[in-house]
């Protein structure tokens, strides 16, 4: 059996909501052992930032300039992980001596698939200095350049815990962030996609309309009523009929479909769309699971569970129904993609990315 290494891993979704940090210790195979963890949201000033770096990459051409703009919110982002790292480790007990490696997915600010582009902000070189800690980044781009989709990647990791968890198969690993994903678990396949919205027009909706980040305990949306005709009409967008793999940048679908309605109509409306594309993902399926195990801040918006259940057929359950953590699960898994990486190891497939072969990846950098 391989030795278990004791690593960091570090996310920060498309909701922009803030860091999660997990321990893991694992071989990057079948040995994942949930260590402590931390989840620190990103101060005000910054998330504004992030929500202007978003529009400025939105605007860049391939082999513009980086905009110095994004740098200075790239190095912020950076030390705010580092930050992150080390109240992890002092809460822990824990020294950096103690811990192999860190797993650094960094900020995502544009993901174009087409255009064979996946941009995450965050300096590794700096963060390994900051930690004294050597790190794992760049996790997408190798899967890009061999023709992948360069997401979703926690798929492996979700494949990882189902196993250990010794479930019945098919179950589905759904992750609600940003963007909603699925990952399909068979006795002899891993499939991976991005369903279509997660939290983020949610999010964005809630933030315009109540001036909050999000839709607390989804009470906007319980508020209101959705529009079944619109959900409908929003759901014959092209991408739904695309087979998988196939992956969406956070802005690809966004509130402007609702903007007539009511704030508390528009937000039923965009929770129960994004559960209705997450329920769509069932017919790609090669068969039907009997189990849908959600994970991502999603999972605490009750409005958009009852939504979920009442579209699937099949069980719906929360991360912590399994002894997950919900909240760290896509912080573990890039704890558990650094030492795949760090291995040689594949942390993409065919069935996953589109890429044309497994693929490894990451960049390192020594502390």
């Amino acid at each position: 059996m391989a030795e278990a290494l004791k690593v960091v891993g570090l996310m920060s979704g498309t909701s922009l909501d803030g860091i999660d940090a997990a321990v893991l210790d694992t071989d990057g195979e079948g040995e994942v052992h949930p260590g402590p963890a931390l989840a620190v949201p990103y101060a005000a000033g910054l998330r504004a930032d992030l929500q202007r770096a978003l529009a400025s990459a939105a605007a860049l051409s391939p082999g513009d300039p980086v905009l110095q703009s994004i740098r200075d919110v790239e190095r912020a982002v950076t030390e705010a992980h580092a930050d992150v790292v080390l109240r992890l480790l002092r809460d822990a007990g824990l020294a950096p001596r103690d811990v192999a490696l860190i797993g650094f997915h960094g900020q995502t600010i544009l993901h174009r698939p087409k255009e064979r582009r996946s941009w995450q902000i965050g300096d590794g070189p700096l963060l390994a200095k900051l930690t004294g800690i050597d790190v794992v980044n760049d996790f997408r781009s190798a899967d890009m350049r061999a023709g992948g989709e360069g997401a979703p990647f926690v798929p492996l990791y979700h494949a990882a815990l189902v196993r250990a968890a010794a479930l019945g198969l098919p179950v589905v690993v759904v992750n609600i962030g940003g963007v909603g994903n699925v990952t399909f678990c068979s006795a002899g396949m891993t499939l991976a996609f991005d369903t279509g919205p997660g939290n983020a027009a949610i999010d964005d909706w809630a933030q315009a309309h109540t001036g909050k980040p999000f839709d607390e305990d989804g009470r906007l949306a319980a508020a209101g009523k959705a529009d079944a005709a619109l959900v409908a009409r929003m759901l014959a967008h092209p991408y739904f009929q695309l087979p998988p793999p196939k992956s969406l940048d956070r802005m690809d679908f966004g509130t402007s479909g609702v903007a007539h309605l009511s704030p508390a109509d528009g937000a039923a409306t965009l929770t129960a769309f994004t559960a209705a594309a997450i329920a769509e993902a069932r017919t790609h399926f090669p068969e039907t699971p009997a189990t849908w195990i959600v994970s991502g801040g999603g999972r605490r918006n009750p409005q958009l569970m009852i939504e979920l259940a009442a579209r699937v057929r099949g069980t719906v359950v929360a991360a912590e129904a399994l002894g997950w953590r919900g909240d760290f699960v896509e912080a573990e898994a890039f704890a558990y993609l650094a030492v795949r990486a760090s291995k040689g190891l594949p942390l993409s497939l065919p069935t996953t990315t589109g890429v044309p072969t497994p693929t490894t990846g990451g960049q390192f950098h020594r502390a």
